[in-house]
Parts: C-alpha cells; structure tokens; sequence
C-alpha cells in the first residue's frame, strides 16, 4: 500500500457537488480516507475564469501511480471535465500530489506534482490533514513548505508595499 495524497478542485457549476462526488468515487480506490476543508480561492495563473473551490483527501492505495492517475482522469471524465484549451474552467481537476515515498518522471505523469509547493490551496489544506507527509524532493514535510512559502508571500508582499 501507498500513502497518497490527491488535490481536489473545481470552478464551474455546484462546486462543491463536484467535490464529494470525487471523493466518493475515491473512496473505491483508497483506503484510510481524509479529506480536507474546502477553501474558496481566486484562479492561479489565469484571468477572467470564476473561483475555485479546492480542498485535499489522503488515503492508502495498492495501485501503481500510472493506474491511480488513469482512475484519477476518469473520474474527471465521469462528471464533465472538458479540456479545450490549457488553464479551461473545470467541473473537477484533480491532481495526485504525492504517491507515497516516489519521485516519478514519466509521459504523462509527474510526481510529487511539480507545483504543489507553491500553491497555498493545496499546502494549506493538505497540511490540515497530514502535515507530516514527507516531499520525497525537498525531504521537507508539508508543514515545512507551508510556512516556508507563507514567508516568501510576505516578504515579496513587504517589497511591492515599499
């Protein structure tokens, strides 16, 4: 078994309808389930789209990273997820974060999730639930680059106030 860790995230219609309906279909793939709070945040990275509500769920699974990430597109797929241009609003976007002690570089499928450390909707909430999970990269813990980029955030804040 592998301990994952999954960011969930949705921008278009019952936002949060789209999350529980991945976390239960999740649910058929993971074992020791934890979910997060749900937090509403602004885009990252692109213009002119509604907010996002996004939140994290961990658990233990015995599939291989490639066969989580295909059941991971599916349920995507399952409740409407379109892909007509890169950055597109999204019914459900859910991205695997962590896959337990791997560091993969395939076609496709990149683990640790080469941003989560600098995005604060998925450090905040995964460290609500495991702030003890290890970046396998950095040997940091979730934690650990949480605070570590609440301190970047401030001080490029202090610097643009000057």
């Amino acid at each position: 078994m592998n301990s994952v860790a999954i960011a969930l995230g949705s921008n278009v219609g019952d936002r949060a309808a789209h999350l529980q309906f991945a976390i239960d279909r999740l649910r058929s793939v993971l074992t020791n389930v934890q979910q997060s709070a749900h937090v509403d945040t602004a885009p990252v990275g692109v213009v002119e789209q509604p907010r996002f509500l996004n939140g994290v769920v961990t658990g233990d699974t015995a599939l291989t990273a490639r066969a989580l990430l295909d059941r991971l597109l599916a349920i995507e797929r399952e409740r409407g997820r379109a892909r007509p241009h890169p950055g597109a609003p999204r019914t459900l976007d859910l991205d695997l974060i962590v896959f337990g002690d791997a560091v993969i570089a395939e076609a496709g499928l990149a683990v640790p999730h080469p941003r989560f450390r600098e995005r604060l909707f998925v450090l905040e909430p995964l460290s609500e639930i495991a702030p003890d999970t290890v970046d396998p990269v950095t040997g940091h813990t979730v934690a650990e680059l949480l605070t570590a980029l609440r301190q970047r955030a401030s001080a490029a804040s202090s610097s643009a106030s000057r």
